[in-house]
């Protein structure tokens, strides 16, 4: 079964603090759950205030249907953070159970 992770490297010139940083964080993993129902968690540089690396992980019995959906979230994250985002990777591993 194919597993997608959709990592999103995010610099935040504006943000003042953590708590700004938090803010901008916390919306776009709100809304990529909400929309396209998958796992999302900050991956590194929690402790810097412009910083983030963001991991957007999803799982499907269609590899097919996989590449598209991450496809999809990258092009709303794109959108959503504008020119704050920084790079984008999409990797897929295969569950060898």
């Amino acid at each position: 079964m194919p597993i997608g992770l959709l990592t999103l490297e995010i610099h935040i010139p504006d943000a003042r603090s953590l708590k700004d940083k938090r803010q901008v964080i916390r919306s776009l993993k709100d809304r990529l759950r909400a929309n396209f129902n998958v796992a999302v968690a900050e991956l590194d540089h929690q402790d810097l205030w412009q910083r983030s690396r963001v991991g957007v992980v999803s799982i499907s019995g269609d590899g097919r249907h996989l590449e598209d959906s991450l496809q999809t979230i990258a092009q709303e994250s794109e959108r959503l953070l504008g020119r704050d985002l920084v790079s984008q990777q999409i990797e897929y591993f295969e569950d060898g159970a």
